[in-house]
């Protein structure tokens, strides 16, 4: 463990360097960041970061971070919750709310209850109504690395109160160190997806993932080839643990993706010259909102758990 930073507001965000087999990654306290990860024999990082906190409180606030209570939008930064209608911050296009607004535990710091050299333990607890979410609720996050070289995130979260709750990692991804993700091949185990507004937002279609938008079997993208902030439909409801995406460098450099989630919303980065692949295993965005979306509701003194795992392979 490390000293990393101090934030604008004067809190100490430590790092927390985990290592196993050919893997090494870095785990900031500020945001429960995923800040490095580096394979032996790779000469650049997987996934973008910084060393500089103060980017983490600006520009990269997104950049492998937890996203929680409600990652993504919700529409017209609203949700109804049994009989009552839940309101939120106004910050994404003057309507909507984008990432849980300034509640979101990205920009917090977590507590970190341990650290061994192949795992670490942070939490957080956010108050009753904090953003217009109910429920005193408790997360934890648990990092666990894995000789060859497996990373596994392992988010719990209990609550007093019925509440709404749909969080995910948010890094970035570019096996290759290259200045955007051309020639990265991508495969998806999603038989639909859902086609978005040009706000990012769900129309409320199950679409069948056809043509552009079929990654069943493994094929070439770049900027462009599609356009895509999208969530890729994995099941109705969480599995168990299963491989459902494979992300292959130009060079070889290989990336398994394993979750218990409902859905992965893939996001071509344009907003930073397409530098990255965000892969983020979630519940489907928006779903208070839409009829016919799996639900993200807890109720009181449930637990629910999500799991997701990176397992990386260096070329042949």
């Amino acid at each position: 463990m490390a000293y990393f930073g101090t934030t604008a507001a004067g809190e100490t965000v430590e790092k927390i360097t985990l290592s196993a087999g050919d893997l090494s990654v870095a785990i900031l306290s500020w945001g429960a960041v995923i800040q490095s990860v580096r394979l032996k024999g790779i000469p650049h990082d997987l996934t973008l970061g910084s060393e500089t906190l103060a980017e983490y409180e600006g520009d990269l606030r997104y950049h492998g971070s937890i996203i929680a209570p409600v990652v993504n939008r919700l529409t017209d930064a609203q949700a109804p919750l049994h009989d009552q209608t839940l309101n939120f911050q106004v910050n994404f296009n003057g309507q909507h709310t984008l990432h849980s607004g300034d509640a979101g535990t990205q920009l917090k710091v977590w507590n970190l209850i341990h650290a061994t050299e192949t795992e670490c333990l942070l939490a957080l607890t956010l108050p009753h109504n904090e953003g217009g979410f109910p429920g005193t609720r408790r997360i934890t996050a648990l990092f666990q690395i894995a000789a060859p070289a497996s990373l596994r995130l392992t988010i719990t979260t209990t609550t007093d109160a019925d509440t709404i709750l749909n969080a995910t990692n948010h890094s970035y991804w570019n096996l290759d160190g290259t200045a955007d993700f051309t020639g990265h091949s991508l495969q998806i185990n999603a038989d639909h997806y859902l086609p978005a507004t040009p706000e990012f937002i769900p129309t409320g279609e199950i679409r069948p993932t056809t043509d552009m938008f079929d990654f069943r079997k493994s094929k070439p993208i770049g900027p462009n080839t599609p356009d895509l902030d999208n969530c890729f439909c994995l099941s109705q409801a969480q599995q168990p643990l299963r491989d459902v995406l494979t992300l292959t460098g130009q060079s070889g450099t290989e990336m398994t993706v394993a979750t218990t989630e409902p859905g992965i919303q893939i996001y071509d980065c344009r907003h930073d010259h397409y530098k990255g692949l965000a892969i983020e295993a979630q519940g489907w965005p928006d779903a208070p909102n839409k009829p016919g979306f799996p639900a993200i509701t807890l109720r009181a003194n449930e637990t629910l758990t999500q799991i997701t795992e990176w397992r990386f392979t260096k070329p042949a």
